[in-house]
């Protein structure tokens, strides 16, 4: 059974773990590197574990089945537009994608930031990466027309997407 849990200063290294198999599988659905992030020491990891386990702005999801990770996608919120937020870092273990792990994911995502009062989530997704574009607009998400260079690769292109999160009547 799949569990979704948040990242905690306990689980810095154990997100580390995740990240580096994420960056080493999928390179062009990141921004950042193995190379970059095999580096980083591990203070940077309790860092990054510290800022996504509080309940400031920012959240860090892992996918777990066992002890096992099999997903990760976190949330930054935008601290230039109000109730807008990005979904970053998605990415699930092959053996588990198109098994559910991810929607789940984007879900806790959602609804962490409809706690928040957040409306919107946007996306940064690579063209090459025509599955991952499926699977948002499969969750709702859709392209914004707002595109910008990768900047790891020149010849590829990133494109926004964006999800409106509807309120719900209470």
């Amino acid at each position: 059974m799949i569990e979704i849990k948040r990242i905690t200063p306990e689980t810095a290294f154990v997100f580390k773990e995740a990240r580096l198999r994420a960056l080493a599988d999928s390179p062009t659905a990141f921004s950042s590197t193995y190379a970059r992030e095999s580096q980083f020491p591990d203070e940077e990891w309790r860092r990054r574990a510290e800022r996504c386990s509080d309940d400031g702005k920012d959240a860090m999801f892992m996918a777990f089945e066992g002890g096992a990770v099999c997903g990760i996608a976190g949330t930054l919120r935008d601290t230039q537009i109000a109730g807008r937020a990005q979904l970053v870092s998605m990415w699930v273990d092959p053996a588990y994608r198109r098994a559910g792990v991810g929607r789940m994911l984007v879900h806790a995502v959602v609804e962490w930031n409809r706690d928040r009062d957040v409306r919107e989530i946007v996306l940064m997704v690579t063209d090459v990466n025509e599955g991952a574009i499926a699977f948002y607009e499969r969750l709702g998400f859709v392209k914004t027309g707002l595109t910008e260079q990768y900047p790891n690769d020149t010849a590829i292109v990133e494109h926004e997407m964006m999800l409106r999160i509807p309120l719900i009547a209470g």
